[in-house]
This record gives C-alpha cells, sequence and structure tokens, in this order.
C-alpha cells in the first residue's frame, strides 16, 4: 500500500514539475523572443534614424553642390551674354585699335625733337607725311597679322578680329598689302627728298622686322621672338630713321648719330614692347592651343605680372642713367619722371587684374597711354633743352 501510494505521488510529482519545466520554459522562451524583438526594432528604428540623418546630409550637401554649380553656370552665362552683347561698333572699335596707333606717333616725335635738338630745324610737312605713311605701314602690320592669326586658329573666337568681322580673308590681305604699298611710297618719297638713303635703309629693316614677326615661313613671334623684333623695329630702326629724316636738308644731308638718339630710342623701344608683350596676357590660352609661345605662355601670368614691374623699374633706371652720362639733357629726365605715376599704375593693374581675362585685357591701353605720356615727355624734353640751353650739343658716337 505504501508502495502504491509513493508510487501515485511520485508519478504525480513528476508530472507536475514537468508541466512546470514546460511552462518556465515557454516564458524564458517567450521573454528572450520579445527581448530579441524589442532589440530588432531599437535597431530598426535607430538604423532609419542614422539614414534619415544621413539623407538629409546628403541633401544638403547635393543642394550646395547644386546651388554653386548654377551660380558658376549663371556668372558664365552672363560673361558669355556680356561678349555676346558686345555692339557691332564696339567691336570696330576694337579692330581699327586706333589707340595702338602712338607707336608711329611717338618715334616719329621723339625723332624730330631729337633732330630739332640737334639742329634746330623742323619740317612741319615732312613730319606729316611720315606720320602719314607710318599709319598706313601700322595698319598694314595689323592686318596682316589679323589674317596669319587667323590661319593658325589664334582668333578663331576673336570677334574683333577684322577677318571675322569682314568675312573675307583675301580681302583683307589684299587691303594689307595696299596700305603697305603706298606707305613705303611714302617713306621712300620723303628719304629721297631728304637725300638720306640710310633713313630708308633703317625703315626697311623696320619693315622686314614687322614682316618676319608674323609672315609664314619665318613667323617668328610663335617661337617667343616677337617682343625683341618689336623693340628693333620701333626703337633704334624707326626713330633713328625719322631722327635722320627730320635732321636732312639741302646744306647737310649726313647728321651723326649721336648719344641723344641712341638713348631716345632705346627708351622708345622699351615703351612700345611693353604694349605688345601685355596684350598677350588675355590670350594665353589661345596662344597656347595653336602652338604660339610667346613669352606669356612660356612665363605664366603671375611671372609675367613681375616682369611687367622689372620692365618699368628697368625703363626709369635707364633714364636716370641717361641722365648722369649726359647723353639725354636733365630736362628729359625731370619731365620724363613726372610719368612715374602712370607706370605705377601700369604695374599694380598687371598685378591685381593678370587672372582675370575680362579686366586684363585693358593692360595694353593702359601701356599705350605710358607710351604716350612718355614720349611726349622724352620729346617735349628735347625741345625744351634746345630752347633753353643752345649751347649744349651732344658729341657724335658715329659719323
Amino acid at each position: 500500500m505504501a508502495n502504491i501510494y509513493c508510487n501515485l505521488n511520485t508519478g504525480s510529482g513528476l508530472k507536475k514539475l514537468n508541466e512546470y519545466l514546460l511552462h518556465r520554459s515557454y516564458l524564458t522562451r517567450y521573454y528572450l523572443e520579445s527581448k530579441r524583438s524589442c532589440f530588432f526594432c531599437s535597431s530598426k528604428k535607430h538604423f532609419h534614424t542614422t539614414y534619415r540623418r544621413q539623407l538629409k546630409i546628403e541633401k544638403g550637401h547635393q543642394s550646395q553642390r547644386v546651388l554653386s554649380e548654377r551660380k558658376a553656370d549663371y556668372s558664365g552665362t552672363n560673361n558669355e551674354e556680356e561678349e555676346n552683347e558686345v555692339s557691332k561698333e564696339t567691336l570696330i572699335w576694337r579692330a581699327v585699335k586706333l589707340p595702338i596707333y602712338s607707336v608711329a606717333l611717338v618715334p616719329l616725335t621723339v625723332g624730330s625733337a631729337a633732330a630739332y635738338f640737334q639742329t634746330g630745324i623742323f619740317s612741319a610737312r615732312r613730319y606729316f607725311v611720315l606720320l602719314a605713311s607710318s599709319a598706313l605701314i601700322i595698319t598694314w602690320l595689323n592686318l596682316s597679322n589679323d589674317v596669319y592669326d587667323f590661319d593658325t586658329g589664334a582668333d578663331k573666337n576673336k570677334k574683333e578680329s577684322v577677318v571675322n568681322l569682314a568675312g573675307s580673308r583675301t580681302v583683307t590681305l589684299l587691303a594689307a598689302y595696299s596700305f603697305l604699298a603706298l606707305g613705303f611710297i611714302g617713306l621712300t618719297w620723303t628719304s629721297v627728298e631728304a637725300g638720306n638713303m640710310r633713313s630708308i635703309i633703317l625703315l626697311a629693316c623696320a619693315i622686314i622686322c614687322g614682316y618676319i614677326y608674323q609672315y609664314p615661313p619665318f613667323r617668328l613671334s610663335y617661337q617667343g621672338l616677337g617682343e625683341p623684333l618689336c623693340f628693333a623695329a620701333f626703337g633704334p630702326f624707326a626713330s633713328t630713321a625719322f631722327y635722320l629724316l627730320q635732321g636732312s636738308t639741302s646744306q647737310m644731308n649726313y647728321l651723326p648719330l649721336s648719344g641723344t638718339i641712341l638713348s631716345a630710342s632705346i627708351l622708345v623701344g622699351f615703351t612700345t614692347t611693353l604694349i605688345l608683350f601685355c596684350s598677350h596676357f588675355h590670350q594665353v590660352e589661345g596662344d597656347r592651343a595653336v602652338g604660339k609661345m610667346s613669352p606669356l605662355v612660356r612665363l605664366g601670368t603671375r611671372r609675367g605680372s613681375m616682369v611687367v614691374k622689372v620692365a618699368v623699374i628697368a625703363l626709369y633706371f635707364l633714364l636716370f642713367a641717361f641722365g648722369l652720362i649726359k647723353a639725354l639733357p636733365f630736362n628729359c629726365i625731370l619731365l620724363c619722371a613726372l610719368t612715374l605715376p602712370m607706370g605705377k599704375v601700369v604695374v599694380r593693374y598687371v598685378k591685381d587684374n593678370h587672372k582675370d581675362k575680362q579686366k586684363i585685357f585693358m593692360a595694353k591701353y593702359y601701356c599705350v597711354r605710358l607710351h604716350a605720356l612718355f614720349g611726349a615727355a622724352l620729346a617735349a624734353g628735347l625741345v625744351v633743352a634746345r630752347l633753353v640751353t643752345i649751347r649744349y650739343v651732344p658729341r657724335p658716337i658715329f659719323s
């Protein structure tokens, strides 16, 4: 009986224990599953929160990029619109390049003043014939330069190119040769009238410099030799030739070359070359694309701006040096020194704007102002020196 009772109790106890353990395992499993599901829910919620935050950041960055791109496109569009909105009259004015004709006026004026300083002789009729002939030669240079830059592609996007405006390369080239012929006839006639053949040789050398500067097969401007050719043509060659022509008469047609005209011609060549150098700042990329290795293409605009500063300093250093050795009278030194502010303007403008292709376009015109003012001061100094101190006569170097 006891055994039976014991067995019965044992069986029921085991049954209850088994039920208890099953219930506990179920609760434990339910608790773990609920906890795991909560963890996944919180992880999912955290993931969504992080994703939304990153999405907002990405959208912010993207909107900033789009805004900056739109600003760039807008500014670029504005620049293009500004270029497209340039009137036909403005393009014609740029093509004519009237201020550049100072490179014909200054050598003639300085050479004539040097001749007056030396001899006291000045022929107004001869002066204006030479001025008209020189202007025709400069027109030939401008037109032929546009033609051959058009051929190489350098002026492909240059709206103020005469070839692009006229729409005909042949007509532009024929006009250039016509101006060259008329100009050379005027120079030759003046030389024959003055009875001075040395002057026509010097002027022919100046024209040859212009020819090999741009004409094939030479095209020395594409080798970076344009500036030396410009210096020689407008400085020693042209200025000295005009000096000889204005100082020659029927009584004296063999005017000696003095230190005055050589010094003055060097200074004129310096300022003329500065105009050519600065005219390339805004077209460095175009020149590089067609293989035109101008000094600015080789140096870059930053170092080019430093070259301009050194050139202006060298200009005034040479001026004072020529004054110290008495190659130039004191009046020239004094009057030319008054153009120092203009020299500073050129240096500062190029330094501040050498990276801006729109603004640096004007650099050559600032150089034209310096060229014209310096040349006028130099010529005025020579004339005043003749009027004030007639006794001063420079020693001839070559006779």
